[in-house]
């Protein structure tokens, strides 16, 4: 009976060993919808209150030079959840997919996203707000892309009333009865906050990554009554939106606004809260950014009015730094000490850095670098040797940047055209073109543009591609 003691301790050492083996961090990873730059106390905003935001980025890293994937929606989200430039992506532009029905592009069933890279080691997905990168019957699906739970809205356009008649729950429609677009019983964002504490408490006690994307501060202009109530008659003459240019009007847009975004700052809070209080808050990495710049007049926002692009030219659907400049904080405390980031990082970044943060498996060929040397304050950070954008819509773009150096080129539906050059150094605005001071700078950023656009048949860029097959 002697040999059976050994041969026991034997047989459970691994599983001990399995057991003691430290659990991987969680992730919790925010994403608002044209939230300016400059619209978060911690940045500088003057008017609206980010209480929340403010403390995460008191208490973690705060990037100043972080750019989205592209200046609208469905692109940059494509980047952020791939790991892939413009130049590189499936999506790259706002797209309907079907004529006349809900949906939008969709990426490709071989694309890889973080919840496929985080589903395959262990973890718990779940999502919450706005997905935009295919319906369910298409490859695009979040459910084909690693996410066990989503919940929300599939598409863009369904996603432009806070107030929808409807909203889906893991390819399944579900009615919101009270609802009718200009208003209702149920405000959206609050439907996701409910589901995301919820999704924590079911997964408390394994890995998980949480996705929240959400819907807040995109058009149209709608927050509850008990919100509004903070801002109304506090930020001077509010002259109501009519509707004329789109999206439901308000009495109060500007304060409404504000509003909108002070209730989105809540949530961030009560999921901190929450992790807080399942113990979890030192385990987890929570990232908080948006999907490109503040919109411009249209919809009721009045972003002039906010400053919410700060000292920067251009807005949503420019790339421009004011359409492609967005705020990144970083917070886990015990692991991310306090402070600002100074260097130029993008959403390509971010999945290889939660790979790297979580032990899992990168897929090959990513245009992003790990930001963990820079999280946690070891090793060498990679920088990168440049940026780069392009976007179809909007008259056609490209952009890069090498260093302080930037190269912008607009209207591609009339041609090639010019290309401009602007050193941010000197010149964040983007107010002076320089490019017939340095020509060879010049030279080498028009080479790159060349060298990293790969053609897509689905989205042509006007003025280098052959226009699209109808």
């Amino acid at each position: 009976m002697r040999l059976l003691v050994p041969l026991l301790l034997i047989t459970l050492a691994p599983q001990a060993r399995a057991a003691d083996a430290p659990r991987p961090p969680n992730v919790v990873l925010v994403i608002a919808d044209d939230l300016g730059c400059f619209d978060l106390g911690c940045y500088g905003q003057k008017h609206i209150k980010t209480p929340s935001i403010d403390k995460l980025a008191a208490g973690g890293l705060r990037f100043t030079r972080f750019y989205a994937g592209n200046a609208v929606c469905a692109p940059s989200r494509c980047a952020l959840m791939t790991g892939m430039h413009m130049g590189h992506a499936t999506v790259r532009n706002n797209r309907q997919f079907k004529k006349g029905e809900e949906g939008q592009w969709p990426i490709r069933a071989e694309d890889v996203t973080v919840a496929d890279v985080l589903k395959a080691k262990g973890y718990a997905t779940g999502a919450m707000g706005k997905w935009g990168l295919g319906m369910w019957d298409t490859p695009g699906s979040p459910l084909k892309h690693g996410f066990d739970l989503f919940y929300g809205y599939n598409c863009q356009g369904h996603a432009h009333t806070h107030y929808p008649t409807h909203l889906y729950r893991n390819g399944k429609r579900f009615e919101l009865p009270g609802n009718d677009g200009a208003g209702g019983d149920s405000y959206s964002h609050d439907l996701f906050e409910k589901e995301a504490l919820a999704f924590l408490d079911a997964n408390k006690a394994k890995p998980f990554f949480l996705y929240l994307p959400f819907t807040v501060a995109h058009a149209a202009i709608q927050v509850p009554e008990d919100s509004l109530a903070e801002y109304k008659g506090k930020l001077g003459d509010d002259p109501p939106y009519d509707g004329k240019k789109g999206y439901r009007p308000h009495p109060a847009p500007r304060a409404a606004y504000a509003a909108m975004v002070t209730r989105m700052d809540r949530s961030v809070g009560r999921v901190v809260d929450k992790l807080r209080d399942l113990g979890l808050e030192k385990d987890t990495l929570v990232i908080f950014t948006s999907d490109n710049g503040p919109a411009f007049d249209y919809g009721g926002h009045d972003s002039d009015f906010f400053k919410s692009a700060g000292p920067l030219r251009g807005r949503k659907g420019s790339l421009y730094e004011g359409g492609i400049r967005v705020p990144f904080v970083a917070y886990r405390p015990g692991t991310i000490k306090p402070g600002t980031v100074d260097g130029r990082f993008y959403f390509p970044d971010v999945l290889p850095t939660l790979c790297e943060v979580t032990g899992a498996k990168p897929p090959t060929g990513l245009d992003g670098v790990s930001l963990v040397p820079t999280l946690t304050g070891t090793g060498t950070q990679k920088h990168h040797d440049f940026l780069y954008w392009e976007f179809p819509g909007y008259g056609g773009q490209q952009a890069v940047t090498a260093g302080d150096w930037k190269a912008v080129r607009q209207n591609l539906t009339k041609g090639p055209g010019k290309t401009e050059l602007y050193d941010l150094a000197k010149d964040e605005g983007e107010t002076t073109d320089v490019a017939a001071k340095h020509p060879e700078v010049l030279a080498r950023l028009e080479k790159l543009m060349k060298e990293q656009h790969v053609p897509n048949a689905d989205f042509p860029l006007p003025g280098v591609d052959p226009p699209a097959k109808k």
